[in-house]
């Protein structure tokens, strides 16, 4: 029924109706301002400290000292060249000092990060999870950006990322159920995702080397993958694995097709890890309700 057919008092209540849901919503969102600010200040700033990380671990640097610095002129830069986002917008992407080309990657991995922690922040809240996964996406961003320079995904990333997934669980745990015995329950979902994962992809690796001759992915995937089963558990570790694989055979065939890569020629498959997984954080539990509804629908 058009509106102008509606009585006036069934038009007046979908007025105010629509007055106080708009009312309410923009409440709602002045409320949340701050948290929202201060949350994307918090990712910018980790995504910042996450292009250090990816620059310096591979040179076996140190993460504090010294003071950032160009790369051509080596030139200390100053503290509010440093300002994640706006610092690269303010320099033009451009030293200062030597006017040489400052890699738009850096802003580009702040601003993600922090889309990234909004995103997390909004669909978890104030809980512990959300402190958990800002810190599971930022390992995750920093191994893949490591992967994409240097084709390595470094142990002591992987390896502290997998002890921190298997904290995170025994945190979960213990909040859930306040007791030691959910404590144990979460502990052992995270074991047993880190075995299957490093099985899983040993196993992947064994039979790429058996039918092609040679690698299908490096030692440090699967490690990563340990790391993931450790913050996702089995189930979920699965379900980031097989859209890796999907992702990744559907680039690397467009890749081929368009001479962009030869068959031989290896490619970084940690993003594609990290892009699984941080699909499964945020839609896992959708994808696998809706695929157990599709294909068994009585269990």
């Amino acid at each position: 029924m058009p509106l102008k057919l509606l009585p006036s008092c069934v038009l007046n209540q979908i007025c105010n109706l629509q007055f106080f849901n708009l009312q309410s919503l923009t409440m709602d969102i002045l409320t949340a301002l701050p948290a929202i600010l201060f949350v994307f200040i918090l990712g910018a700033s980790v995504g910042s400290f996450l292009n250090v990380v990816a620059y310096r671990v591979p040179a076996g640097l140190s993460l504090l000292f010294p003071p950032s610095r160009c790369p051509q002129c080596l030139n200390q830069l100053k503290a509010y060249d440093n300002v994640p986002i706006f610092g690269w917008l303010h320099l033009k992407g451009r030293c200062r000092y030597c006017k040489s080309s400052i890699s738009v990657r850096y802003p580009i991995v702040e601003a993600a990060t922090s889309i990234l922690f909004l995103l997390v922040f909004w669909q978890f809240g104030y809980t512990p999870q959300t402190l958990g996964y800002w810190a599971f996406l930022s390992w995750l961003l920093a191994l893949s950006l490591i992967d994409l320079d240097t084709m390595t995904l470094p142990n002591s990333l992987t390896e502290s990322g997998l002890v921190l997934g298997l904290v995170f669980q025994g945190v979960v745990g213990f909040l859930a159920n306040n007791s030691t015995a959910g404590v144990a329950n979460q502990l052992m979902a995270g074991v047993v995702g880190a075995v299957l994962g490093i099985w899983l992809f040993d196993a992947i690796i064994l039979a790429g080397s058996m039918v092609y001759g040679q690698t299908a992915m490096g030692g440090g995937d699967a490690k990563l993958a340990a790391m993931m089963g450790a913050w996702l558990g089995w189930k979920y570790l699965l379900l980031a694995g097989f859209l890796a694989c999907a992702v990744g055979a559907l680039v690397g065939s467009v890749a081929i097709a368009l001479g962009l890569l030869s068959r031989r020629q290896p490619m970084p498959f940690g993003p594609f890890l990290a892009l699984g997984a941080g699909v499964t954080v945020f839609l896992g539990e959708a994808i696998l309700s809706t695929y157990l509804k599709l294909f068994f629908p009585l269990a």
